[in-house]
């Protein structure tokens, strides 16, 4: 089935106008000190730090169906040169892991209207 397409150019309306609204933009004291970012950084360091000393799953320490960390074998098959066998798989884990909580507690904050 095919569409019929007008030759008169002139017959075709222009369509209206966008409608202009204000934006507000609120700028919380700078991007590198607002609330939302400090709670994004805090929760991703402590996450790191976290697996970093042992006191989260990674690599080289795994949890068992107890949920106690036990040492065990590289699973990951991935090489570091730090001291405690942080690799680039549990900065990744950790890292996604860390986001995922402070959006968590971003969005908590914004829904009972604290932030």
């Amino acid at each position: 089935m095919a569409l019929a397409v007008r030759a008169n150019a002139a017959s075709v309306r222009p369509a209206k106008a966008a409608r202009r609204s204000a934006v507000v933009v609120r700028a919380d004291g700078g991007f590198i000190g607002s609330s939302t970012n400090l709670i994004m950084v805090a929760s991703t360091g402590a996450c790191l730090a976290a697996a970093r000393f042992g006191l989260a799953p990674s690599v080289k320490k795994q949890a068992t169906a107890g949920l106690k960390l036990v040492e065990g074998k590289n699973a990951a098959g991935v090489m570091s040169n730090d001291p405690a066998g942080f690799t680039v798989v549990d900065v990744l884990a950790m890292g996604s892991a860390g986001h995922a909580i402070g959006a968590g507690i971003v969005l908590g904050l914004k829904g009972i209207g604290a932030l």
